[in-house]
C-alpha cells in the first residue's frame, strides 16, 4: 500500500511538472531541467526504500543530492572575464581588471609617450613623476599606480614633490562616457548594473581597504553621473 501511494505520488509530481513546462518561458524551461533530473532520481530512491531495496534507495538519493548540488554550484553567478575600467587624464590611461584588481597604464603625452607604465623601471616613474608635477590629476593616477606595482616606493621619494597627495583635483563635470569605462559598463546599463558594478569596485577600491581615494572618488562620481540619468 505505501509503495502504491509512493508510486502515484510520484505519477502527480510528474504530471504538475509536465503542466508546468507547458505554460513556462524557455528560461525557466531550462532551469528546470537542470533540477528535474536530481529529483526524479530522488523520489525513485525513495519507491526503492519503501520497497524494501533500501540498498539501491539509499545509493541513489546519494546520487540525487550530490547532482543536485553540483547544479547548485554551476548556477552560481560568476564574474565576467576581462571586464574592465578605464580612466583617463591629460597624460595618462589607466586601466583596473576587476577580477584580479590589477592596475595597468599607458602614457598618453610628454617624454614617454605611448609607454605601457610595466615596461618602465621605478627610476623611469619617477621621473615622470616628476614631469606631472603641475598636473595633479595624472599626477594622482600615477601614484596609484607606483602604489599598487612598489608598496615601498615612497620611503625612497620626496612625496612632498608635485601635489598629489595634497587634495583631490576638480576636473571637469564627468561625461557618461567616461562614467561608462570607469564603471567598465556598456552604454544603456540599468540602475541595478550600475549599482551592482560600483559595489564590486568599492569592495577593491575603498581607502578603508588599502585602496586609492583618488579612484574611489571617481567610481562614485560615475555612478552619480548614471544614475542622475535613472531618477
Amino acid at each position: 500500500m505505501t509503495v502504491a501511494f509512493v508510486a502515484f505520488a510520484l505519477l502527480l509530481l510528474l504530471l504538475l511538472a509536465a503542466v508546468a513546462f507547458m505554460r513556462a518561458s524557455p528560461a525557466g524551461i531550462a532551469s528546470a531541467l537542470r533540477f528535474a533530473g536530481p529529483v526524479v532520481l530522488g523520489l525513485v530512491g525513495l519507491v526503492m526504500l519503501f520497497a524494501g531495496r533500501a540498498g539501491l534507495g539509499g545509493m541513489l538519493l546519494s546520487g540525487a543530492a550530490a547532482w543536485l548540488g553540483s547544479n547548485r554550484i554551476r548556477a552560481r553567478p560568476r564574474p565576467s572575464a576581462g571586464q574592465r575600467s578605464t580612466v583617463r587624464s591629460a597624460a595618462l590611461e589607466m586601466e583596473l581588471d576587476h577580477d584580479t584588481g590589477a592596475l595597468a597604464g599607458t602614457v598618453l603625452a610628454g617624454r614617454h609617450e605611448g609607454r605601457r607604465l610595466a615596461q618602465m623601471s621605478l627610476e623611469e616613474l619617477l621621473a615622470l613623476r616628476s614631469e606631472l608635477a603641475k598636473d595633479g590629476e595624472s599626477l594622482q593616477l600615477l601614484e596609484t599606480y607606483l602604489d599598487s606595482r612598489f608598496p615601498v616606493w615612497r620611503e625612497g621619494a620626496d612625496t612632498h614633490e608635485g601635489a598629489g597627495q595634497g587634495g583631490a583635483p576638480t576636473p571637469g563635470r564627468m561625461t557618461k562616457e567616461e562614467a561608462y569605462e570607469v564603471l567598465g559598463l556598456e552604454a544603456g546599463a540599468g540602475a541595478a548594473e550600475i549599482r551592482k558594478a560600483h559595489r564590486r569596485l568599492m569592495q577593491r577600491l575603498h581607502p578603508d581597504m588599502g585602496g586609492s581615494s583618488f579612484l574611489a572618488a571617481r567610481i562614485n562620481e560615475a555612478r552619480d553621473v548614471l544614475l542622475s540619468q535613472h531618477e
